[in-house]
């Protein structure tokens, strides 16, 4: 990074309260609601979003879009609780806010709501939905990614059971989708006055990410067009041209690895995208920012940020610079990049985590923002360079919750291995005391924990634990040398730096080393496998959606690419000792930790045959252990009252092994 150029962060907000009363809890937290995907009229006048719940009488999540003034003032809703809707998108001349919505229970179509008036309007009627979409710079069409529908989508009555899944695929499995088929995602194009509806892509590959030109004369998208997609991740940049009838899109980069979110420049001349140009293992590549000319057909990195992976790269709206927001040591920024010298401008960064942003035509910045005591609310910038908040999702419940304060810490893991860890403090923390400790581990593990509100570590601090989350090799924001670090050594390297973590946390006299816990999800809860067959320094484990038995998952989750390519082929003799030298399965006799085993029933990125695996060695071995199974569930839970049963559990099991153990100690 060559430059940081903060603007004023004298941040107003709504709501810091003069005195706390409460203390964050679970049944809160359920209350909570997120903003995301926000969207800044023509006119500059409104900012639209997406708002997530859950509706605690159904046991559901819901989504809905509002919108609020940029002047200041309430927020109003712009959909009703009929079907979820999303993915706000303002018409070029003002007029309509799009949607996408199941409403009416059907497949999610494009929805119009007039600014004249009146209700909101289905565009589309497709009988397998839409996917995403985006409107043409005249306003006139939407081009729109749809699938091709199966025969489920044409059937006119219900079926009494599902037809048979017939596969000749690969890739056959992804979580919540399911077993995948020749069916695939391609663009369309609707005339939003005829509502007459043209398919643009055809073939036996998916096509993604489209972007069309500011001129209207291109289109520009995402696809793997190789002979065998499902073999590599080669993802291109293709380019069609809509001045003419049908025709054949033209490839634009020509790489080995993923290229990725295509953006275009004002002047319609260049497209600025992600490319995950490494040496090392696709899987562990980082994606950086490249910018293609379209007429020479030249790329270029942005060397001002090598080896930083960046999201959302859009060209501001004078043409002269670029906004992308990165990763980038235990910060999630929004930075500015000058197209000329490639100089970056740090806009946001530090304690304000950046997750969304947009830009108006005069070019005034929004962006969704959260620190690590207060979740996403949506600011702008002021005459004075201050940003300030608009929006207050969060004003009322959380007015009166003390939250635990954060610190990010820098120390040595081994000699020359520099490592970052965040760590959360207690509400009402007392520096003479020390403290129980859990160790959070983050998934991935191409990931890193940065200064946002973490919802799940509060929770766990408003129970008394410091929470230490550290940043281990592996994580991405560090490197590509640092990132790849673990490539054929799970739970080597990084178990290394979250124990130098804990062990940094002891020496400061804030953990109590006695009253330890170690909990991880996805990655994170592989990790933990691998922690507690290495050491016995912990009360207690919490593992959830882990992997315990890899070999076990080739083939049954959705990750047989990412197998093959980093420890080769299963069957084959010579591959045998790199499966099971990472495998925590076999070390598994020498674990003593009470461990807490939880997954979701239909989870096909870590399927819950490894948490079964796992706690059947440990009841067998007689080692105090549990396993919840969520119904229906998949990576992750959707259902509010699972989320509160899981949290519960959680509360319990460090209870009676790190808390009942302080009582004793």
């Amino acid at each position: 990074m060559t430059r940081t150029n903060y603007l004023l962060l004298l941040f107003t907000t709504l709501f810091t309260p003069a005195v706390f009363a409460e203390v964050f809890d679970v049944d809160t937290y359920l209350h909570m609601q997120d903003a995301s995907e926000i969207s800044v009229s023509p006119d500059g006048q409104f900012v639209a979003y997406t708002l997530y719940e859950r509706d605690l009488e159904q046991d559901l999540v819901t989504t809905s879009v509002w919108m609020i003034p940029t002047a200041g003032g309430p927020a109003v809703p712009m959909t009703a609780g009929n079907g979820n809707s999303h993915t706000p998108k303002w018409s070029p001349d003002n007029r309509f806010l799009s949607i996408l919505s199941d409403r009416g229970d059907q497949q999610i179509q494009v929805w119009l709501l007039d600014r004249r008036g009146g209700d909101a309007q289905p565009l589309t009627a497709l009988k397998q939905g839409v996917s995403s979409y985006e409107w043409s710079p005249t306003g006139n069409q939407i081009l729109l990614e749809v699938k091709d529908p199966t025969p489920a989508d044409l059937d006119e009555e219900p079926r009494p059971n599902p037809r048979p899944y017939v596969i000749d695929r690969l890739q056959f499995k992804e979580d919540y989708v399911g077993y995948l088929d020749r069916y695939r995602y391609h663009l369309y194009v609707i005339d939003v006055a005829t509502q007459k509806t043209r398919q643009l892509t055809f073939g036996d590959f998916d096509d993604s990410q489209p972007s069309w030109s500011p001129d209207g004369k291109h289109i520009a998208f995402v696809s793997n067009r190789t002979e065998h997609p499902d073999r590599n991740r080669n993802t291109e940049l293709w380019l069609l041209d809509t001045t003419a009838g049908p025709s054949e899109p033209r490839q634009l980069t020509f790489n080995s690895f993923q290229d990725a979110s295509p953006t275009w420049s004002p002047d319609s001349k260049h497209l600025a995208y992600t490319t995950a140009a490494s040496e090392d293992l696709p899987i562990y590549a980082i994606p950086q920012l490249a910018i293609l000319n379209i007429e020479s057909g030249e790329s270029q990195l942005v060397a001002s940020l090598s080896e930083v992976q960046v999201f959302n790269p859009v060209f501001s709206a004078n043409g002269n610079d670029l906004l992308t927001i990165t990763e980038f040591q235990g910060q999630q920024q929004l930075v500015r990049v000058d197209l000329d010298t490639h100089e970056i401008e740090v806009v946001l960064g530090q304690q304000d985590v950046v997750s969304d942003f947009d830009e108006a035509p005069d070019g005034q910045l929004y962006a969704l923002i959260n620190r690590p005591q207060y979740p996403g609310e949506i600011f702008t910038v002021n005459k004075e360079s201050s940003w300030v908040q608009l929006s207050a999702v969060h004003q009322a419940l959380l007015a009166d919750i003390e939250f635990g304060a954060v610190e990010k810490h820098e120390f040595e893991s081994e000699p020359g291995v520099a490592i970052e860890a965040f760590y959360l403090f207690p509400p009402g923390y007392q520096k003479e005391h020390s403290y129980p400790a859990v160790l959070h581990i983050h998934g991935g593990p191409q990931a890193q924990w940065d200064f946002g509100f973490n919802y799940e570590a509060q929770l766990l601090a408003a129970q008394g634990y410091i929470v230490v989350m550290p940043n281990p090799r592996g994580s991405f924001g560090y490197g590509q040398k640092f990132a790849s670090a673990i490539n054929k050594d799970w739970g080597g390297p990084d178990f290394i730096d979250v124990m130098a973590a804990m062990d940094f946390g002891i020496d400061k006299g804030w953990i109590d080393s006695e009253r330890m816990a170690v909990y991880g999800w996805s990655y994170g809860g592989m990790l933990t496998n691998h922690v507690i067959t290495k050491t016995n320094r912990f009360a207690a484990a919490i593992t959830g959606a882990s992997a315990t038995l890899y070999v076990s998952n080739y083939g049954h989750d959705q990750y047989q690419r990412w197998w093959e390519e980093e420890l080769g082929f299963p069957w084959l003799a010579e591959n045998k000792e790199a499966w099971d030298n990472i495998s925590p399965f076999y070390a598994l006799e020498q674990v003593t930790t009470p461990t807490l085993v939880v997954g979701g029933e239909e989870d096909w990125n870590v399927p819950i045959i490894n948490s079964e695996q796992l706690y059947i060695v440990l009841k067998r071995r007689d080692i105090p252990a549990r396993l919840v199974v969520y119904p229906n569930e998949y990576h992750s839970l959707s259902v509010p009252s699972y989320e509160k049963h899981l949290y519960q559990q959680y509360f319990e099991w460090l209870d009676t092994y790190v808390t009942e153990r302080s009582n004793e100690h």
